[in-house]
């Protein structure tokens, strides 16, 4: 059973709790206690002084699919981490989850599928205060204009404006 199951349309407010390793929690504050929970459950582990470094050096986002209804969570690593350590993060991970007796995830007691996804890939910032650089709107659809006017298109009265 997912969300839209366990919900009640009977003409009321349903507020659902959400439980994140165990752990109550707000939607917004999922991403602090996934990380909080991990380091929690890390400590008695083989590698867990390790991963407590890694993981708070790490940033996580939280994102719900709502077609879906799949929770992913993202961890973000430092870029200067060698592949061992990224596995090692993620093994620590996968023990914690096949591990725990209570769900990863759960909505009003309702466990949910999830997965998380560790990685140092950054996405550029097209807008903001952190925009990086050369990767402005213009800059990144360059390449989509000069298309249309291209070889072979019919549209050639256009060719040499966007250069």
């Amino acid at each position: 059973m997912f969300y839209s199951e366990s919900l009640n349309y009977q003409n009321r407010f349903v507020v659902l709790m959400w439980k994140i390793l165990g752990m109550r929690t707000i939607y917004i504050d999922i991403p602090n206690t996934v990380k909080g929970r991990l380091i929690e459950l890390s400590a008695d582990r083989e590698k867990g002084e390790e991963f407590r470094e890694i993981m708070e050096r790490s940033e996580i986002m939280f994102l719900l699919n709502g077609e879906t209804e799949e929770n992913s969570f993202f961890i973000h690593v430092p870029d200067d981490l060698s592949p061992e350590e990224i596995q090692l993060m993620a093994d620590v991970v996968l023990d914690i989850a096949k591990t725990v007796e209570f769900p990863f995830v759960s909505v009003g007691d309702i466990e949910q599928r999830y997965r998380v996804i560790i990685s140092n890939n950054k996405e550029p910032e097209l807008i903001g205060i952190n925009k990086t650089p050369g990767m402005s709107s213009v800059e990144v659809f360059k390449p989509i204009i000069k298309s249309w006017d291209g070889r072979g298109r019919s549209n050639v009265e256009g060719r040499g404006r966007y250069q």
